[in-house]
């Protein structure tokens, strides 16, 4: 199952023909994983607390269609691999019934010294029992 988020396209997201750009599609993929994990109960605020952060470590992106000024857009996010010391998050994000971008984001975990660090337990539990609630309706 995934997340829902919605956004209405503001002024300062468009170019001067009031066309999203490109590269602000990876911003509002980061809109929707922020609230999907402030939803799972762990917002980053709280991983802070407890010593770890999920930097982007890659990004992918595939440009389907143009949002523009005004638009109200769903983004779509749903965790595609969590292990190790990376979670894998895909987003698609939607006018209407109209696709207009896919992509993924690698997220690499890191301590408050920058040191790459296995994934806690806490963000892996929340994360797990948050998509099976969602997939149960709860």
């Amino acid at each position: 199952m995934k997340h829902e988020t919605l956004y209405r396209v503001s002024y300062g997201d468009t170019d001067c023909m009031n066309v999203v750009y490109y590269a602000n599609y990876l911003e509002f993929f980061e809109r929707g994983r922020t609230e999907m994990l402030r939803d799972a109960g762990l917002p980053y605020r709280e991983m802070e607390k407890n010593g770890f952060f999920l930097p982007v470590g890659e990004a992918h992106l595939k440009y389907l269609r143009s949002a523009h000024y005004d638009d109200l857009l769903t983004i779509k996010t749903e965790i595609l691999e969590i292990g190790g010391a990376s979670l894998t998050v895909g987003s698609e994000i939607w006018r209407d019934n109209e696709l207009l971008v896919t992509g993924s984001v690698k997220l690499i975990c890191v301590n408050t010294e920058r040191k790459v660090m296995r994934l806690p337990q806490l963000l892996k539990e929340k994360c797990i029992s948050f998509f099976n609630a969602e997939e149960n309706g709860k």
